[in-house]
């Protein structure tokens, strides 16, 4: 009967914890609308924003590629105004499961990375505007007439941003794999030649075959790691003063 009543109840907890994630991403996917809405009201303004620093003139050659703008556009900023809701119901969900010096620290998680986000977002775009486009028109010399249809222009730019800014978001990966036990800094020392090859394939991946370009996306991306690894030193050591103040406890009770 015990054994019953218990089967029920984690039946029950479990069905709850559904139930509470089902809300939490109903809330999310309502923010999702809220904001893709309002990218759609402002697509204009979005869209001149982004044209006004390149000194061309972007041709659509069929009614699906303005359709393509219009969601393209309202989804990017769908996604980057979700991002804060999303990660913190994320964290209001595991919360419980949080010790009170668990959930101080993870709660800064939340800004940091919409912030790394941005950042990355922005960098990519100086990047692509001032760096890999004149590079590319460079290479013409007069030689062709250059037209850029709406279409390949802007999936040529979210092609290069985008995983610029996923690729910001590694000092918070970093950081929450340390807590979570799952990555050390040791283990970073000692593979920091294969991050860095790693990290300088990527920017080859987002770059023109130019060595100068290469460069310049790459070195951040360095940068941020041993950005990544400071964190990761500064976590592990709080990790283990935690532990060893808990094992202090057990042995004195």
């Amino acid at each position: 009967m015990v054994e019953k009543n218990q089967s029920e109840e984690k039946e029950m907890n479990l069905v709850d914890h559904l139930a509470e994630l089902r809300n939490r991403l109903i809330v999310t996917a309502l923010f999702f609308i809220a904001f893709f809405i309002v990218g759609f009201i402002y697509i204009k303004d979005i869209y001149w924003f982004f044209v006004n620093d390149i000194d061309l003139e972007l041709t659509a050659i069929s009614p699906t590629e303005i359709i393509w703008i219009y969601f393209s556009m309202a989804g990017i900023v769908a996604i980057v105004g979700t991002i804060p809701i999303l990660t913190y119901q994320i964290w209001a969900f595991v919360k419980p499961g949080l010790l009170p010096h668990e959930r101080k620290a993870t709660i800064g998680y939340i800004p940091a990375i919409f912030l790394l986000f941005i950042g990355g977002l922005v960098f990519g775009y100086y990047i692509f505007v001032e760096l890999i486009m004149p590079f590319l028109l460079s290479l013409n010399d007069g030689m062709f007439n250059i037209m850029f249809t709406v279409d390949r222009y802007f999936k040529f730019l979210l092609r290069i941003t985008v995983p610029i800014a996923i690729l910001f978001e590694l000092p918070i990966i970093v950081m929450f794999l340390t807590s979570l036990g799952i990555l050390t800094p040791d283990f970073m020392i000692k593979n920091r030649k294969y991050a860095y090859f790693g990290l300088i394939v990527a920017g080859v991946l987002l770059t023109p075959p130019d060595f100068v370009l290469q460069l310049v996306v790459a070195v951040p991306l360095i940068v941020l790691y041993e950005i990544s690894l400071q964190l990761a030193k500064i976590v592990y050591r709080k990790k283990l003063k935690k532990h060893k103040e808990f094992m202090e406890e057990g042995s004195a009770t």
